[in-house]
C-alpha cells in the first residue's frame, strides 16, 4: 500500500541528476508536494524568503555553493521542527555530529533503498491516531 501524504511539502536538495530523479519519483508517489534545489544557496535564498515552507527536507551533505550542514542551520532559524534528513555517501564521526548539531534529524548513508525512503516518510509525515479501536 502507498503512503498518502498528499498536501505535505518535502524539500529535496541535491545536486546529483540521477539521486534527484530517484527521489523525485518515490516522493512524487506519495501525492506530496515536492520542490527541488540543486545547490544549497538556492534552498537557503527560498526559506530566507519566507515563501518556502515545507514539512520535511531531505539534504545531501555535499551540495555546492553553501553545504548541507550551513543550509540545515539556515532552515532550523526559520522551522525549528520540521525534519531535516541528511544523506550522504561520506561517513565521518565528525561530519555526523556537525549534522546534528546544526539540527538534523537524521543522519543516512547512500545509497538510501526505496523502502528506507518510506520509512522515513511513514516516520514523520503519516497522520497517526493516538489509538485504534477498530482496525
Amino acid at each position: 500500500m502507498m503512503l498518502n501524504i498528499t498536501g505535505k511539502k518535502i524539500a529535496i536538495v541535491e545536486d546529483d541528476a540521477a539521486s534527484l530523479k530517484y527521489y523525485e519519483t518515490l516522493l512524487r508517489e506519495t501525492g506530496a508536494e515536492v520542490s527541488v534545489f540543486r545547490n544549497g544557496k538556492e534552498f537557503v535564498e527560498a526559506i530566507g524568503s519566507g515563501f518556502a515552507q515545507f514539512d520535511l527536507v531531505f539534504m545531501d551533505f555535499l551540495v555546492p555553493l553553501v553545504n548541507g550542514i550551513e543550509c540545515t542551520r539556515a532552515f532550523r532559524q526559520v522551522n525549528r521542527s520540521a525534519p531535516v534528513i541528511l544523506i550522504t555517501a561520506y561517513y565521518s564521526e565528525q561530519t555526523k555530529n556537525e549534522a546534528y548539531i546544526a539540527g538534523c534529524t537524521e543522519y543516512n548513508l547512500k545509497p538510501v533503498f526505496p523502502d528506507k525512503i518510506h520509512m522515513i516518510l511513514e516516520k514523520y509525515l503519516s497522520p497517526r491516531p493516538a489509538y485504534q479501536l477498530f482496525d
